[in-house]
């Protein structure tokens, strides 16, 4: 019988319930404690949390050897693995990902504010064996996930339309993976922030929202470009979607799309979606339910990410879709002009009262609907818009096609009388349904 590998129980190391780590002192004297985390590195090495300066810690630094029993959340086979201490990380993407786990971890068994990571503890695993006694069976594959990221490569594969590409990949994952709540959101390097462009399974579509660099499994998926995976988490989890608790400012509240999480997740998968070195967005998937992400699941979502990437950055270069869309926004019901209010300091636009986008997108409408009521031109190109000084976009402008996208998911959300449709690659066109009348709003 071969000798059995990490890879093989690579399930037991969920943290859906706790390990127990086995050490001796210099003098053989053993002691055994409950342990929050295990983490899969590679076939060889796994890392362990350590959060306290205890006797177990002191017993590995004097012997750099411990024992470890791991337990499989579904058929309860248990499991012995004798290991070495090689290192401790203290940053890096390694340790925030176990600082992220931990956390949901600490939520989940009320220990909020108690459990603090300080360090991943990396060993070498030496030998891994089946301790006897009752098993049960093991959890059955609910899909062949081979299929479906094949089946999602050839479905997403073939557009050239960034707009219908975030959509489509939604959907590929609602019918091949069974993925029922999930987003899209990309990367905006002038704010260091993601913005949502696509959104499946919410109430709200929440298009728009923003998180930044950091903040949740979203935010720290994209700050150090590995996948977050929780896979039991609550509602007050503090790495989950709840970021919103309070706004720095009433103006940071008026100016805030909520985001469209679920409010009480079971599980979270957040994958960055990078084209070589550079970040594109993140892709992300939840569920109500917990232990709905293994690390198969991880392994198959972060090959479409990979593959992701780099469809989105062909969109963009290529300047834009060549397919036609058409906008119908509703006329007002009342004579008096829609007022369109512009706060340059962030590039905030209001449509009366009603806040509408911020930031380059916010400036673009801005600058097309100025140039409207000027001159009466309703179509415009890309190509103006990147040598236009006034939106000050970056050199590369790589997000001018998101901002376009996220600027008309916005406007067709309500029924606002503007709205923006594609009159062919690189160009569009602006939409009014009622009399427009502008006021550019400076600081008190």
């Amino acid at each position: 019988m071969s000798a059995l590998t990490l890879d093989q129980i690579r399930d037991c190391l969920e943290s859906f319930t706790p390990g127990m780590l086995a050490t001796c002192d210099e003098n053989g004297v053993p002691n055994v404690s409950l342990l929050s985390q295990a983490h899969y590195v590679d076939p060889d090495h796994l890392a362990l949390s350590y959060q306290f300066f205890n006797k177990t810690r002191a017993n590995v630094l004097a012997t750099r050897t411990a024992a470890l029993m791991l337990n499989d959340p579904v058929s309860v086979a248990k499991y012995r693995l004798e290991i070495d201490y090689r290192e401790t990380l203290e940053s890096g993407p390694l340790f925030e990902v176990m600082k992220a786990k931990l956390a949901g971890i600490a939520s989940h068994t009320g220990m909020d504010g108690v459990f603090r990571l300080l360090g991943a503890d990396i060993y070498r695993v030496r030998a891994i064996t089946a301790i006897p006694g009752p098993v049960l069976e093991s959890r059955p594959a609910p899909r062949s996930l081979l299929s479906a990221t094949r089946r999602t490569f050839s479905e997403i594969g073939r557009i050239g339309d960034l707009s219908q590409l975030l959509d489509a990949t939604l959907d590929s994952l609602a019918r091949n993976f069974g993925i029922r709540h999930g987003m899209l959101l990309l990367y905006d390097s002038d704010d260091a922030k993601l913005i949502t462009v696509a959104t499946r399974g919410y109430a709200a579509s929440g298009i728009g929202s923003e998180v930044s660099l950091g903040q949740g499994v979203i935010g720290v998926a994209a700050q150090e470009r590995v996948p977050i995976r929780i896979a039991h988490v609550t509602a007050d989890y503090s790495y989950s979607l709840s970021i919103r608790a309070c706004a720095a400012s009433d103006w940071a509240a008026a100016t805030e799309i909520p985001f469209p999480g679920l409010k009480a997740p079971g599980s979270q998968l957040a994958l960055p979606i990078l084209a070589g070195d550079r970040l594109i967005g993140v892709l992300f998937v939840e569920s109500p339910e917990p232990l709905q992400f293994w690390f198969d699941d991880e392994d198959a979502l972060a090959l479409v990410a990979e593959r992701l990437g780099g469809l989105i950055a062909d969109c963009q270069r290529s300047d834009g879709p060549a397919a036609v869309t058409r906008s119908e926004p509703r006329p007002c019901e009342t004579a008096a002009p829609v007022v369109l209010r512009y706060y340059p300091a962030d590039s905030s636009v209001f449509i009366g009262h009603d806040y509408l986008i911020k930031g380059v997108a916010g400036a673009i409408l801005w600058r097309i609907a100025g140039e409207m009521l000027r001159t009466g031109r309703t179509e415009f190109t890309n190509r103006e818009l990147r040598l236009d000084p006034a939106l000050r976009l970056p050199d590369h402008a790589e997000n001018l096609e998101a901002r376009l996208i996220l600027l008309q998911r916005r406007l067709c959300e309500r029924d606002w009388p503007l709205g923006i449709e594609r009159t062919g690659r690189g160009r569009f066109r602006l939409v009014v349904a009622s009399e427009l009348a502008l006021e550019e709003v400076g600081p008190d």
